[in-house]
């Protein structure tokens, strides 16, 4: 086991992304306008009853690394599950990309409106302030991007890495995903990832890639009722 990766989501919520989330000293949530998804201090008996004053009826949110029985006040709307990769320190990578863009606030209705059209996965309107985001455009248009979500320790993620289907197959991903790399390695830190089961072609590119399976864990999707 590892004390930070194995559950990364918590470490998170009461590091770096405290201020960006809301809940108790056993449970937190990103605040609303960021990614619907809950972290837990203990993953054996995640203290949903915590949350209840934080979350609204009906209200959705991922969570992971959890796999008990349903609390009461919650339901259980999908259940898959996903690989938590590492990059492996031997992995050489070149930031050669210049007409790459840091996203800025201005940015952020058309980083959300390309996440709702690709489905990297939970993504809210301002989900541009966790981290560094990068975008490729064509013209006015933001065609592919990348940033950071989750960071503990030395850990930092590369989350939200989609291009629009018109764009696919042009190395965008790729070069986005340098300049992250590039930019956490002058911070000492080291880049993982997350990536669901089902989503072969995605796991396969980031093997290729240099990232490593470190856990394969559950992921589910919960209401409050």
């Amino acid at each position: 086991m590892h004390p930070l990766l194995d559950n990364i989501l918590w470490h998170s919520f009461t590091g770096s992304l405290a201020p960006f989330t809301t809940g108790t000293s056993r449970a937190r949530r990103f605040s609303p306008g960021f990614p619907a998804i809950l972290g837990f201090a203990d993953l054996q008996n995640p203290a949903f009853a915590d949350l209840t004053p934080h979350c609204a009826p009906g209200e959705h949110f991922y969570t992971g690394d959890w796999s008990g029985p349903v609390h009461a006040g919650w339901k259980i709307e999908e259940e898959s599950s996903m690989f938590r990769m590492v990059l492996d320190p031997s992995t050489r990578v070149t930031d050669d990309s210049p007409d790459i863009v840091l996203l800025q606030p201005a940015h952020a209705a058309q980083a959300l409106a390309l996440a709702t059209l690709t489905k990297p996965g939970p993504f809210g309107a301002r989900t541009l302030e966790l981290g560094e985001y990068f975008g490729c455009f064509d013209g006015p248009q933001l065609v592919a991007m990348a940033g950071e979500r989750f960071h503990a320790g030395p850990y930092r993620e590369i989350s939200a890495v989609c291009t629009h289907p018109d764009y696919q197959g042009r190395g965008l991903a790729r070069r986005l995903m340098n300049r992250l790399i590039c930019r956490q390695r002058q911070r000492g830190e080291t880049t993982f990832l997350h990536v669901m089961s089902g989503n072969d072609r995605a796991h396969a590119f980031y093997e290729r890639f240099g990232f490593r399976n470190h856990l394969h864990t559950m992921v589910r999707v919960v209401t409050r009722i």
